[in-house]
């Protein structure tokens, strides 16, 4: 009987031991919004909370404030979904979970980071704009300037969002109304459509419609066997100008030729064949 306590026994002390790294800190839960945490009015969101260890029941708390209690839906106990319909400006704010662990003398496992949850359409549109024009190259630099239209709302932070994200790229806060965006050794991957918001920093967090989107497109520049882009605009032009230089002296001495023998077709001491005598 005692043999088979004990891998048990030794699973249970696992059990409790996994969340608890080498400093002796436990780990946090974690928070995520689908399809996005920046959603138009009366749209749907998903706020889904991990925890490092199986729990008994998940907690969202809303600026401080229980919003709502979930079980966990999954076999391990280690996540919980919270669904929120027809969002409204008051929905917006920050959230939190704090996952309840299932076994009373566990080690607590700290909430998750704060996840914003933005509800767009109480602000007027803003516009996006690129410093550059056309393709860009891989490896530089895109600035993407958002700027709104109205000055009267402090303070005021701005978000760069990307098609297929489900969280901002990039918040700043600004006093200004424009506040741009840089994406430094821009890739392929960075290629697609862009659009911002901007919104209040506090309750009750009203934002403002998004964008229009813009476009970004980014093609791999040729630097292996040529060197830097630089180095290889110079190697073709110069070879232009040769192959230009070649055509020109071409042409020249073509038309020194043609003169040669147009004069010499048109010459009256050019000797001209005459029928010998006898000859009909």
């Amino acid at each position: 009987m005692i043999p088979r306590l004990l891998p048990l026994l030794y699973l249970r002390l696992c059990v409790g031991q996994t969340h608890i790294p080498d400093s002796g800190l436990p780990l946090k839960a974690s928070l995520s919004a689908w399809p996005s945490s920046v959603l138009p009015t009366k749209s749907n969101v998903t706020i889904r909370c991990k925890s490092p260890t199986p729990s008994e029941y998940f907690i969202l708390k809303k600026e401080g404030h229980v919003f709502d209690i979930r079980k966990p839906y999954d076999l391990t106990e280690d996540t919980a979904e919270f669904y929120i319909t027809e969002l409204q400006q008051g929905y917006g704010g920050r959230y939190t979970c704090e996952p309840q662990s299932k076994w009373p003398n566990d080690t607590r496992t700290q909430p998750s980071d704060p996840l914003l949850l933005l509800v767009t359409g109480y602000l007027p549109r803003p516009s996006l704009q690129a410093h550059q024009w056309g393709p860009v190259v891989a490896g530089s630099k895109v600035t993407l300037q958002c700027l709104r239209t109205d000055s009267m709302l402090r303070p005021i932070k701005f978000a760069l969002l990307k098609e297929g994200h489900s969280s901002p790229l990039q918040m700043s806060s600004s006093t200004a109304t424009v506040l741009d965006f840089s994406l430094e050794k821009v890739t392929a991957r960075d290629s697609g459509k862009y659009t911002c918001v901007y919104f209040q920093a506090r309750p009750p967090f009203r934002t403002s419609v998004p964008s229009n989107p813009l476009e970004v497109s980014v093609t791999d520049a040729v630097t292996e066997d040529y060197g830097p882009p630089d180095n290889v605009t110079g190697y073709v032009m110069g070879n232009l100008i040769r192959i230009g230089v070649a055509a020109v002296i071409v042409l020249i001495l073509g038309g020194f030729l043609v003169e040669a023998w147009h004069s010499q077709r048109l010459s009256p001491n050019r000797p001209w064949l005459h029928n010998a005598p006898g000859d009909q």
